[in-house]
C-alpha cells in the first residue's frame, strides 16, 4: 500500500509543479506561497477530522513535538525556495534540482538514522545526480 500511496505522492507532485508554474505568474512567489499553504493547512486538517485522528493530539510526546515543529520548518522553506525558483526558472530545470533531495534524503539517512547504503541505492544517487546535471546544462 505504501507503494500506492509513493506513487501518488509523484504524481501530485508534478502536477503541483506544473500547475505552480501556471499560477504564480505576476504573483509575488512568497504571496502564492502562503497561499497554497492555507489551502494544504484546511485540506490536512480536514483529513484530521474526517479520520478523527484528532483525538491524539494530546499523546504526542515532547520529542515529537520538536522535530514535527523542525520538519514544517523545513518544508515553509523548501517552498519559498521553490516557488521563488519556478518563478525566476523554467519548471523543466527548477524540478530535477529540486528532486536532489533524493539524493540529499539517502546521504543524511545514511548519516543520522543509520539507514545503509545498498550498492543499488549508491548508484541510483549516481544516477539521479548525472541525470539532474544533464537535465540542467
Amino acid at each position: 500500500m505504501w507503494l500506492l500511496f509513493a506513487v501518488l505522492s509523484s504524481v501530485f507532485a508534478a502536477l503541483t509543479s506544473i500547475l505552480a508554474k501556471v499560477g504564480i505568474e505576476g504573483v509575488d512567489s512568497n504571496l502564492a506561497t502562503a497561499l497554497r499553504t492555507a489551502v494544504v493547512l484546511v485540506m490536512a486538517w480536514g483529513m484530521v477530522f474526517i479520520t478523527n485522528a484528532h483525538t491524539g493530539i494530546g499523546d504526542i510526546g515532547r520529542k515529537s513535538w520538536i522535530f514535527l515543529i523542525l520538519s514544517g520548518l523545513a518544508t515553509g522553506a523548501s517552498w519559498l525556495c521553490y516557488y521563488k525558483a519556478l518563478q525566476m526558472g523554467e519548471a523543466s530545470k527548477v524540478v530535477p534540482i529540486d528532486k536532489m533531495s533524493t539524493v540529499l534524503t539517502l546521504i543524511l539517512a545514511f548519516v543520522f538514522l543509520h539507514e545503509k547504503f545498498t550498492p543499488k541505492s549508491i548508484i541510483g544517487c549516481v544516477l539521479i545526480a548525472a541525470g539532474t546535471l544533464l537535465m540542467v546544462i
